[in-house]
């Protein structure tokens, strides 16, 4: 296959790894990435993990393999870098079900509330937002809120259910859900419990309430991967996006690991906006630092803020 002039070369890895040292460059990646691509990033995390890496890096290039928000973050925390998405077309069901003009009409509706937005979101929304958070650090950062003060939380509503019940705290939610976690079936989920008696259900809580109410743990991507590593049990039954299971593999090699079936036959439990990143993309977005991630001066002040209090917290 060629682009332009020049053939992409076969030995991808080779090629990738050249790149990145001519362009001072590093390779984030998330856990629901395809596993060739997590095996060439220098990150690989979840969404936290992955911003604060974005923070504290000192590359000239940023290339992200994950989908527009996170790199908008990336760039939003390294206005000054050049910061390339290999596929500007991998989006977030969360983020595109919540716009900002509607997002800053709900907030108009509730004067003096505190906004807390999930990380999956647009930069126009986490503009308008007081603190943002991930799976990983909800809990701690909704526990640092007065209770005096009432709390807009958006785009999902199955985190924000979540939180309310492992804080107690009441929450005005937005009606967003992610399209792969709200897909995991109940019945086919009791069906491999049935099958698969030794293993332990694990879940993110992006799931639907019914799910996790099945789990016995309920965790962010990285505290999934935590938690199969040090539990005793021989195997797990994972109910997130199946490109964590690479990962699981990885951490934990003599241990069994069967991804969650969605409600269809389809394969709904990945992720379609993350696996539009290819090792082809990756590569010719670090050989030609395209297509790049750009947003206007006063965006990218107005949506640090909220970012930065939310590692600050996280610390």
């Amino acid at each position: 296959m060629a682009t332009g002039d020049t053939p992409i070369p076969p030995a991808l890895e080779d090629a990738i790894a050249r790149l990145k040292r001519e362009r001072n460059a590093v390779l984030l990646a998330h856990f629901y990435q395809d596993s060739e691509i997590q095996d060439v990033a220098d990150v690989v995390g979840d969404s936290l993990q992955l911003a604060q890496a974005a923070a504290r890096t000192s590359a000239d290039v940023i290339c992200f393999a994950g989908v527009h928000f996170m790199a908008e973050t990336a760039k939003i925390l390294n206005p000054g870098r050049t910061v390339v998405l290999p596929d500007l077309e991998a989006g977030c069901s969360l983020a595109s079900g919540c716009p900002a003009d509607r997002f800053a009409a709900w907030i108009a509706r509730y004067p003096s509330a505190f906004v807390v937005s999930y990380i999956n979101c647009t930069a126009e929304v986490k503009a308008l937002s007081d603190v943002i958070v991930t799976s990983s650090n909800a809990e701690k950062i909704v526990r640092t809120i007065p209770s005096v003060k009432t709390i807009l939380f958006g785009p999902d509503k199955n985190l924000g259910r979540f939180l309310e019940k492992k804080t107690g705290r009441a929450m005005v939610l937005w009606p967003g859900s992610c399209i792969v976690h709200e897909t995991f079936s109940v019945r086919k989920l009791v069906g491999l419990k049935e099958r698969y008696a030794h293993a332990r259900v694990i879940a993110h809580p992006e799931c639907e309430e019914p799910v996790l109410a099945m789990a016995d743990m309920v965790g962010s991507t990285h505290a999934l991967l935590k938690y199969v590593q040090t539990s005793g049990a021989p195997a797990f039954i994972v109910v997130t996006e199946s490109g964590i299971l690479h990962a699981m593999r990885k951490a934990a090699p003599s241990k069994e690991f069967i991804a969650a079936p969605p409600d269809s036959n389809c394969a709904c439990n990945e992720c379609p906006h993350m696996k539009r990143n290819t090792m082809e993309k990756v590569y010719l977005a670090l050989r030609d630092l395209s297509p790049r991630v750009e947003m206007p001066p006063d965006l990218l002040d107005r949506a640090r803020r909220p970012i930065e209090r939310m590692l600050a917290l996280s610390a």
